[in-house]
């Protein structure tokens, strides 16, 4: 599991720490793990070109230090000043190995005799000019290393630190940011601006959750964990990612005396006569997630199409047969015993759809809601208020209609809007998109990113596939919050092994199941 932490913990921790260690020791071992990664980056240190971006926090001092170790060792280093003043320590031993420091702005430009306060220019101000001497260096540096900014940032970078990012994205250097890419939300990973987008993230200590979150994750590149020693000082996570290890300890395992009750039984609420897809991919989702039996309840023109794929699947037609006339009270109950539901892919949102879901919603059975499921609580939210569980599926547009909120404002906080609509709704939110986040109702559990996947999972039914497998796990008997976050681990290796860098649609994800189960299981 990766565990990442809050800033105010981590700002806890690390006082907790220093206070029992002599001065410096924490930012020193920091700097010596980033130079040892960014050394490890370089086909050789020696004669290599490194720029370090500095800005005047401890964050700065980390890169400073790095950059004097790797100095040492003969790379030409060159730290371009984001501010008026850089960490003192860390410039004086980057100095002292032989480094040099320019100013960012045009009219501060100094070598390594200059004083560590930027030159201001006749009028007073520093100008926000990026120098020649800056843009040179970078754009001929083997590596620049990110010291704008620590973990205590907000919003978005200012200038002349913006234009520095900039400059270096556009360069052909490798990119390392030191603990956090600088114009990130430590805390959420929003880019509320201007943001540095690193090829390698080294963080210190613990993961943030901004790491694990887009839209942050995805400008921290390929990110490694250096332990420095807070781990004994830390408290409970508040971001968690599970790994494949702790997916494949929440998997049930069929015993010798399991039969296909015990495996569980799975209700599916899915399809109509206009969506017949939608029944097919959530009830291969449910059988290929290891349910023991699926039970559909749909229109018979989706139906007729499931028997072609899932002759296995248990049917019962809506509105035909002896069931024509029943409310959908009786049509559920006719279903059969099941352990969970998985209702609302392709059910539509008519009046009929809406009564159907609502006599799921009335059994005591864990019920998972998703696609016109949840079109239809967003107009009938007092459908959840029930006492058994409920996990709900929804991508951001969906949730946008459940919370009364805006699309582009869940998308950029994810973190915020997905622990918002949990405790709201008194459901396990999971929350689909360019990083899955799930949510309990109960703030002492913490949210579950999800760290598998691929664009190409970007493709109609997807999310269909999704919810059959995820309410397989909860007929299995997984808690929503395990259920779901073992559902998008699996659903994310299957998207990769089937893709291979190609398109893919959601039939794929179903034949790559079994797969990626026995990847995660270690068996492949």
């Amino acid at each position: 599991m990766r565990n990442a932490h809050r800033v105010a913990d981590v700002r806890v921790a690390e006082h907790a720490l220093m206070s029992a260690l002599p001065a410096g020791t924490l930012m020193q071992r920091a700097a010596f793990a980033l130079a040892t990664a960014c050394g490890g980056l370089l086909p050789g240190v020696y004669g290599s070109r490194l720029v370090v971006l500095a800005g005047s926090g401890d964050n700065g001092g980390d890169a400073l230090h790095a950059g004097a170790v790797l100095a040492r060792r003969g790379a030409a280093v060159t730290v371009i000043a984001a501010g008026a003043r850089v960490h003192a320590g860390g410039l004086t031993a980057l100095l002292r190995a032989g480094g040099r420091v320019i100013a960012a702005a045009g009219s501060a430009a100094r070598t390594a005799t200059d004083s560590n306060a930027a030159s201001p220019d006749a009028n007073g101000s520093a100008d926000t000019a990026i120098s020649s001497a800056a843009r040179d260096a970078i754009g001929a540096a083997d590596l620049i290393i990110d010291g704008l900014l620590g973990i205590g940032g907000h919003g978005g970078l200012r200038e002349p630190a913006a234009a520095l990012a900039a400059l270096a994205g556009r360069s052909a250097a490798l990119v390392v940011a030191a603990d956090l890419p600088s114009g990130i939300d430590a805390d959420t990973g929003e880019v509320a601006g201007a943001a540095v987008r690193a090829d390698v993230t080294i963080t210190f200590g613990t993961w943030k959750p901004g790491l694990l979150v887009d839209p942050g994750a995805s400008h921290a590149g390929v990110t490694e964990l250096i332990d420095i020693g807070l781990g004994p000082f830390l408290t409970r996570p508040d971001v968690m990612a599970p790994q494949a290890a702790d997916v494949a300890g929440w998997l049930p395992r069929p015993t010798a005396e399991s039969d296909k009750y015990r495996r569980g039984v799975l209700g599916v609420l899915a399809g109509s006569e206009q969506f017949t897809g939608a029944a097919v991919l959530s009830v291969g989702g449910a059988v290929r997630g290891g349910a023991g039996m699926v039970r559909l309840v749909s229109a018979a023109p989706a139906a007729a199409v499931v028997r072609q794929y899932w002759p296995e699947a248990v049917i019962t037609l809506v509105g035909a047969g002896d069931l024509a006339g029943r409310s959908a009270s009786e049509v559920i109950e006719a279903a059969g015993r099941v352990q969970a539901w998985a209702a609302g892919p392709g059910l539509g949102t008519d009046e009929g759809a809406a009564d159907l879901l609502a006599a799921v919603l009335s059994t005591d059975a864990p019920v998972l809601v998703d696609a016109d499921g949840i079109s239809i609580l967003a107009a009938r939210r007092y459908l959840l208020k029930r006492d058994a569980p409920t996990l709900l599926t929804p991508h951001a547009g969906e949730l946008a209609r459940l919370l009364g909120a805006q699309r582009a404002d869940i998308e950029a906080r994810r973190l915020e809007f997905v622990r918002r609509a949990a405790a709201e709704l008194g459901a396990t939110v999971l929350l689909k998109g360019s990083t899955t986040v799930i949510a309990a109702p109960s703030d002492r559990e913490p949210v579950l990113a999800n760290p598998t996947g691929t664009p190409w999972l970007a493709t109609a039914g997807s999310g269909d596939v999704l919810s059959g497998l995820a309410g397989s796990l909860l007929a299995q008997g997984l808690d929503p919050l395990r259920a779901a976050a073992a559902a998008a681990y699996l659903h994310g290796v299957a998207a990769r092994l089937a893709a291979e860098g190609a398109p893919i649609g959601a039939a794929d994800l179903i034949r790559s199941l079994s797969p990626a189960l026995r990847t995660v299981a270690g068996r492949d």
